[in-house]
């Protein structure tokens, strides 16, 4: 039963930084998940699959897990690679590609 411990990236489709502050202390699964054949639901005997515990800081994550004694993976933070860029570049002179429809 080992945990992972990280800070969860931004989605895709999220344009702001919404619950990607807090550190994530999560379990791997344990048992895969069976397809059940009539419905085609997926499920799984594994209840800590769905145990996530959020903390503010990295220092608090591996404090609890060395505290209750469970062993963990950390995983480093990945740094945003955002670039600011602006809707009115694309229309202004000196552009590298010319404008088309």
């Amino acid at each position: 039963m080992v945990a992972r411990i990280f800070k969860p990236a931004r989605n895709a489709m999220q344009s702001g930084k919404a619950k990607t502050e807090r550190w994530t202390l999560s379990y791997e699964p344990e048992i895969p998940v069976s397809v059940e054949p009539l419905m085609g639901y997926t499920s799984s005997s594994d209840m800590n699959r769905q145990i996530k515990l959020q903390f503010d800081t990295q220092e608090e994550a591996v404090a609890y897990a060395e505290k209750n004694g469970i062993p963990y993976q950390l995983m480093p933070a990945h740094a945003d690679t955002r670039k600011k860029i602006s809707y009115s570049d694309n229309f202004k002179f000196g552009r590298l590609q010319s404008w088309t429809h």
